[in-house]
């Protein structure tokens, strides 16, 4: 049985909410283990649709507050994370039959001014029958709407939170289920199973419970405490398909139920769909999309484009659980997407602190606030600090991403430029210690197909805590989606190798 010790907290949850409170706490100079049951970002963090932006028809909800936070947090992270994150425009096609034209040019200058918009264009007006953005959809539509939001790579977003936070002294345990915490003689007890059986015990002066869709079980399981509040399991689920136009450009198509539907540029030559709102009951482990959920995207795209989509278009298909706070909303869709916490400390002391909601854009503004609530537990911790520090691979010279791969390229002229822009765009400035003092291909290893090479992986599992083929073909990396079976198994197989390699 191995014991770390005593550390000021104890985070339980490895998606974006508990890997950006682990790094904003081990900033103020707490000392912080974080746990986690499976890979970083293995749930909901990596089934998302992959999107910082503010909430374009949360406006319908009112939710003016949320709309704006994501706003200015959109702003925040464009320029902390330039390679993971960039701007993207939004085609919206005017349907009359959803929502008249007045309603939507009034929500889109609420969008353009809620949240005191710097680096992304504003809306502005289509006409599809003319504009190159319409030439993919129906005649029927001639109308249109261009907006800014930004793309994510979401479960790279959560890795690199997980970076920074070891690199400020966390210790970050992968594959770690929490199993039990108690108090006792003044400290939080607690007691984590490692996936091979093995027990470890650390004591905390405090615990988060950053569980997303089980931290009802963590509170009635591991802590034994009680709350009043509860999540409420949301499925959404997407699909991905050929990409079937030009341009860079993403959409946004109103459908018949008054939900959203988002079209999205993914992965150079694919095309990302979706998404679900569907109540969900069961362990968020065994989410898995419905093909009722194909067919309701397939046809609320193809009535908007050209191109009809058929089920064998699509190539790709992943669901995951929103955690979402029970606000008794009959519409799935309507359940706020805004987050709360709730403090149990016994005597005024150790403090559980467990979160409930949230959405990936207002995470790291998540973490500052939840740190303030738990902050008069201890005295010795700093002040907010991460809204102007980039994260690990961000810190570009203006957070110009365009620049530093031009500069990377040039200083890396063997790398084939697509190879070269993955390397800029998942690694940032820390492309340079992946590619080490390769001069060649030759020196990347062995080629496995699409654009990984060894040397990837290799840093993959010395530095992301990757372990097997899907931690780094599906979160990690996307290169599985380029990958066939037969090359996936040998990324496996040389896994396989490199651990029986190690244990001798």
């Amino acid at each position: 049985m191995a014991d770390l010790g005593t550390v000021d907290l104890l985070v339980i949850g490895g998606g974006v909410n508990g890997a950006g409170i682990a790094r904003d706490a081990a900033g103020r100079g707490l000392s912080v283990v974080l746990t986690e049951k499976d890979d970083l970002a293995e749930g909901t963090s990596s089934r998302s649709g992959k999107l910082v932006h503010g909430g374009l028809r949360y406006l319908e909800y009112y939710e003016f507050r949320l709309v704006r936070e994501a706003l200015s947090e959109r702003e925040v992270l464009l320029k902390a994370a330039p390679h993971i994150i960039w701007p993207m425009r939004f085609v919206l096609p005017h349907s009359p039959e959803q929502r008249p034209a007045w309603l939507v040019r009034l929500g889109l200058f609420l969008y353009d001014h809620l949240g005191g918009r710097k680096r992304l264009p504003g809306t502005r007006s289509l006409d599809l029958r003319t504009a190159p953005e319409g030439a993919p959809i129906k005649d029927r539509f001639t109308k249109g709407f261009e907006y800014s939001d930004c793309w994510v790579d979401d479960a790279r977003l959560v890795v690199l939170n997980a970076l920074d936070a070891r690199e400020r002294g966390a210790t970050i345990l992968t594959r770690t289920k929490a199993v039990s915490a108690r108090r006792e003689a003044g400290l939080w007890r607690a007691e984590l199973r490692r996936e091979g059986g093995e027990t470890v015990t650390v004591s905390a002066r405090g615990i988060v419970n950053a569980a997303g869709p089980w931290v009802d079980q963590v509170i009635a399981n591991v802590t034994r405490a009680n709350s009043a509040r509860k999540v409420r399991l949301v499925k959404g689920s997407h699909i991905v398909t050929p990409k079937f136009w030009e341009g860079n450009q993403a959409y946004l198509f109103q459908n018949t139920d008054k939900r959203v539907i988002f079209m999205n540029p993914y992965q150079g030559d694919k095309t990302l769909i979706g998404t679900t709102d569907i109540a969900y009951q069961g362990d968020a482990k065994d989410v898995s999309v419905d093909e009722s959920e194909i067919d309701y995207l397939l046809a609320a795209v193809n009535r908007y484009v050209k191109a009809e989509l058929t089920r064998a278009d699509v190539l790709h298909a992943f669901s995951g659980v929103r955690p979402l706070l029970e606000d008794d909303a009959e519409n799935p869709s309507a359940v706020t997407r805004d987050y709360v916490f709730d403090v149990d400390a016994e005597d005024g002391q150790l403090p559980l602190l467990s979160v409930f909601g949230g959405k990936i854009t207002t995470y790291r503004e998540l973490a500052e606030r939840g740190l303030a609530q738990i902050a008069p537990f201890f005295p010795q911790m700093s002040g907010d600090w991460t809204a102007d520090m980039p994260l690990p691979g961000g810190d570009m010279a203006n957070a110009d991403f365009e620049s530093f791969e031009a500069s990377f390229r040039a200083r890396h002229p063997f790398l084939p430029r697509a190879l070269a822009r993955h390397y800029a765009r998942l690694y940032g400035t820390r492309a340079e210690v992946l590619i080490g003092g390769a001069s060649s291909l030759v020196d990347l290893g062995r080629h496995f197909g699409g654009l990984l090479y060894a040397r990837e992986i290799d840093y993959l599992v010395a530095t992301e805590w990757a372990e097997t083929a899907e931690d780094i073909l599906e979160r990690r990396t996307k290169h599985g989606l380029a990958l066939t079976d037969a090359e996936r198994r040998a990324v496996g197989d040389y896994l396989d190798q490199r651990q029986s390699l190690a244990a001798q």
